[in-house]
């Protein structure tokens, strides 16, 4: 995912189909010099973790 679609996500009131390995997740921050972001899984909030953006895959 790019940058600038990883920003308008996190920024979005509308929740998107997003995935990190398979697994529907939420973006908390995306951090555009290192092209990461801070997500989690929407089953378990708890468990944040910083992933590389290119490891993130949109569903529409």
């Amino acid at each position: 995912m790019n940058t600038q679609r990883a920003k308008e996500i996190a920024a979005s009131p509308v929740m998107m189909d997003v995935t990190y390995q398979g697994m529907p997740i939420y973006i908390q921050h995306v951090d555009e010099q290192n092209e990461t972001a801070r997500i989690y899984p929407l089953t378990e909030p708890e468990q944040e973790q910083t992933v590389s953006l290119n490891e993130l895959e949109e569903h529409q």
